[in-house]
């Protein structure tokens, strides 16, 4: 396998390719009339640079290819090689955003798919990272959402005070069914009459 470290290091344009002092003559390290570098390199440097920032997807890299005018072909050469050696993976990087957006933003599955659908993860590969939450952590997640959410809701009218909740839900990809009924737990456990409840939420 060709190890990162063995590629040739891609050549970083500076304001120092021209001497300075020489009235915009070619410096002597640039003996050759300063030609630019070889798209395989240009392609190789941009994606080291967007991937030291954080992982990307192969559409992505392609799309930031294409915009600086690599050429497809050239892309789809250095991309694959990319991904022979594992710097680019967009099944890790499917499970990482999983794990990471249900964590640290309670999304649920629909939500997660959308944002990956929008960074060109395949459809396959969507399925199986967000296959990772089972119905029962994606309820838990909405509970602890709603309960947190709770306080900031109290002095609300009733109607009011479920329509934030329910929609705080929504935006964050769960189902209706699974909003109401969360919504309707939080508050018969807060002490709300469920009778009155069954007036805007009925049991689901």
């Amino acid at each position: 396998m060709t190890r990162r470290s063995e590629w040739p290091e891609p050549r970083e344009p500076h304001a120092g390719d021209r001497d300075r002092t020489g009235g915009g003559a070619p410096s002597p390290s640039r003996a050759g009339g300063g030609a630019p570098p070889p798209p395989e390199e240009q392609a190789r440097a941009i994606c080291l640079r967007l991937l030291t920032g954080s992982p990307r997807t192969r559409k992505q890299l392609a799309d930031a290819l294409a915009k600086r005018g690599i050429a497809d072909e050239v892309a789809a050469e250095v991309l694959s090689r990319f991904e022979n050696v594992g710097l680019i993976d967009d099944a890790a990087f499917a499970d990482a955003w999983v794990e990471s957006r249900h964590r640290g933003r309670g999304l649920a599955r629909r939500a997660l798919a959308r944002e990956l659908r929008t960074k060109g993860v395949d459809s396959a590969l969507i399925d199986e990272a967000v296959g990772q939450l089972d119905p029962e952590q994606e309820e838990r997640t909405a509970r602890e959402l709603v309960e947190r959410k709770l306080r900031s809701t109290r002095g609300l009218d009733r109607e009011k005070r479920l329509r934030r909740l329910a929609g705080m839900l929504a935006r964050k990809g769960y189902s209706e069914g699974l909003a109401l009924r969360v919504v309707r737990r939080a508050l018969e456990e807060e002490g709300d009459d469920p009778e009155l409840l069954d007036h805007y939420l009925p049991e689901t």
